[in-house]
């Protein structure tokens, strides 16, 4: 996206060509009227009239600006925002493209330059400049289109890491996943392939964890910060120097970076999973591939399970599946402590995840 001081700038430089413009087309038509309606006239009105209409043409330009550049704007920022969602080969290829495009241009329209359209009554003088600016658009746009159409054609689908790899795809990590550790294991099960990558502002935000106060969130940090030294041991992540000082907060500035190099953004923020979704990154969220995962318990169905505290409600307790879930044990508060076999009455979603509620069926040894 175009960046606010840039955007600014951008605009009082349109608005300052546009009243030079302004100017120049009313100088130009005052020159048309002394030609044709004021031959013989004082030169003192002569100069009147010339720049009467200067001041109107720089008038019609400063009223106009305004509009002008809010419609170029506006077309630059949706191409931007365009852009950001293409595969970055296919953007490379296309700029390659619209490259050779421009250079064809150039050499077509020398011909049509040559080309003498005097004959042709009204609209003669106008033909060769229209027939350039045509030209050029056209040969242009072809050019960036075929160059984007050979990416695929030449099976040219590797992304560019910043230090030079290539990969099939470019996976940027975010603090939490760093200090939740799967990634770890999903890494080494194959199941995630591609650049692994983590910007400096990420390893700063490690470190402001690491350094803290408390207990809990200095041992995250360091934990976060020991798996990306192992993993740069084996050569298997990149660290990115790139920083945006005119964007606020991490995740921000993570959703900027997987936008401009086209990269998954892998998380187990379920904040950050759906903003980054709704601006078009592609997220891998750990914790949805988790929940994926687990196996599907019905109705009616039993298992042993240890009773692990009392709940809620009386005569309730609570036991944990081996992957986190709750499963609440009516019945089962006596039994703390204990291996008992229970039957799901029924599972629940809710934002954290699944629920099973169950009753209790007898009393198992641990041996069982």
């Amino acid at each position: 996206m175009v960046c606010h001081s840039m955007k600014k700038f951008l605009l009082r430089l349109f608005y300052i060509i546009l009243v030079i413009f302004g100017g120049l087309c009313g100088y130009s038509l005052s020159r048309y009227t002394e030609t044709f309606f004021a031959t013989g006239l004082p030169p003192g009105l002569l100069l009147g009239n010339s720049v009467a209409m200067i001041l109107l043409g720089i008038f019609l330009g400063a009223f106009l600006a305004p509009i002008c550049t809010f419609v170029i704007m506006k077309a630059v920022t949706g191409l931007s925002a365009a852009l950001q969602k293409l595969p970055l080969q296919e953007v490379l290829m296309g700029a390659v493209g619209l490259l050779f495009g421009m250079i064809v241009a150039f050499f077509v329209n020398l011909v049509i330059a040559s080309i003498s359209f005097e004959k042709i009554p009204v609209i003669g003088d106008y033909l060769n400049p229209l027939l350039i600016i045509i030209s050029t658009i056209f040969l242009g746009t072809l050019g960036a289109w075929f160059g984007s159409q050979l990416a695929y054609v030449h099976g040219v689908d590797k992304l560019v890491s910043v230090n030079g790899l290539t990969s099939t795809r470019v996976v940027a990590l975010d603090t939490s996943v760093i200090i939740d550790g799967r990634i770890v294991a999903l890494r080494e099960s194959g199941f995630l392939n591609g650049t692994l990558i983590v910007p400096h502002f990420v390893l700063q935000e490690l470190q402001v964890l690491a350094d803290s106060e408390d207990n809990l969130k200095r041992n995250r940090g360091r934990r976060g910060l020991d798996l990306l030294n192992d993993l740069r041991k084996i050569n298997d992540i990149e660290v990115v120097d790139r920083d945006y000082e005119d964007v606020h907060g991490v995740d921000a500035k993570l959703i900027r970076l997987a936008l401009e190099m086209s990269a998954y953004l892998c998380t187990t923020d379920f904040n950050l999973a759906k903003v980054a979704a709704v601006q078009g990154v592609k997220v891998l969220n750990v914790n949805a591939l988790t929940s994926a995962l687990k196996p599907v318990v019905l109705a009616g169905e039993t298992m042993n399970i240890k009773v692990i505290k009392a709940g809620k409600e009386a005569g309730q307790g609570v036991g944990y599946l081996d992957d986190g879930t709750m499963v609440v044990i009516e019945g089962g508060r006596k039994y703390v402590g204990e291996l008992v076999e229970v039957e799901i009455a029924s599972v629940v979603q809710t934002v954290a995840g699944r629920m099973f509620f169950s009753k209790f069926i007898s009393k198992k040894n641990e041996e069982q």
